[in-house]
């Protein structure tokens, strides 16, 4: 008669039920913390910045002390960069739409077909089928009820160049077939002759939504299309469809203030509806009314 060796384990030993769930326990948590422990030494493959919201105690940050010409509130003006080449910006509801009715009713009667600075050699005869739209100029201090003002003050704050550098608003009507063909806003002082001051930087407010056509082009964006033989009656590159209340920025210098090739831009022409916009000119100068 054989006996059992005690304390002896092996293959066919039979294991009570409850030791087996207390060891399979055991092993399951052995092999959770272990794998915590060892993922925390392995190193990212690089680092990883997420964006979050802030929270109700970041935002309540409070405003510091500020120099006499600054203001005592913090300013939001939601924006999206549309290109680099050239530095174009694009502002979603910039004015209301209260507010550029008004703009629209304020110079409907002063309309006039629109002109252009002409380059040497260069006559009105000759470049009359350049810029086709009706238009007029007018200051802030021309209304009353303030809405260019309060335009000018946001503008300013956009470009953060004061107020005193920008010209009166052009404001442009474009009809069904008109258009402006590319063209640059600031002045080559080999082909306009010296300048006073120059412009840097256009804003353009969109006072109407348009069913079709009359986006603002830039061929050139990106350096795209450049020697190309590139016609400029073309409407090509980027383009940007008005939409009413919104805004364009771009500046027609580097920073150095040499000219940005890639500023060339253009009006299509509209197909359906009217085109009409606000241009606010920005120099490198105060101007003086």
């Amino acid at each position: 008669m054989r006996t059992r060796a005690r304390g002896k384990w092996g293959l066919h030993t039979k294991v009570p039920v409850p030791a087996v769930v207390i060891l399979c326990t055991l092993f399951f948590l052995a092999g959770l913390f272990g794998s915590m422990f060892v993922s925390q030494d392995i190193p990212e493959e690089g680092p990883r910045l997420k964006l979050r919201e802030l929270s109700d105690e970041e935002r309540d940050l409070g405003t510091i002390s500020y120099g006499e010409t600054g203001e005592s509130s913090f300013s939001s003006i939601p924006f999206q960069v549309l290109s680099w080449k050239p530095r174009a910006l694009y502002f979603p509801n910039f004015a209301t739409k209260e507010q550029c009715e008004h703009i629209m009713a304020l110079v409907k009667k002063n309309l006039a077909p629109s002109s252009l600075a002409l380059r040497k050699g260069e006559t009105v005869e000759n470049t009359k089928d350049i810029r086709t739209s009706s238009g007029t100029f007018v200051s802030a201090n021309e209304d009353k009820s303030g809405t260019l003002d309060f335009i000018e003050e946001k503008i300013a704050k956009a470009t953060m160049i004061p107020r005193s550098h920008g010209e009166a608003f052009n404001v442009l009507r474009y009809e069904i077939g008109q258009k402006y063909n590319c063209h640059y806003d600031v002045f080559n002082p080999e082909e306009y002759g010296p300048q006073k001051s120059q412009r840097v930087a256009s804003v353009l407010l969109y006072l109407s939504n348009v069913e079709e056509g009359g986006e603002t082009m830039f061929p050139f964006e990106n350096s795209q299309n450049i020697g190309t033989g590139y016609d400029y009656k073309k409407c090509i590159g980027l383009k940007v469809k008005p939409r009413q209340g919104d805004a364009l920025l771009f500046y027609s210098t580097f920073i150095n203030g040499t000219i940005d090739t890639t500023s060339l831009h253009g009006s299509c022409p509209v197909i359906k509806g009217q085109k009409w916009v606000a241009t606010k000119w920005i120099r490198d100068q105060e101007q003086v009314d």
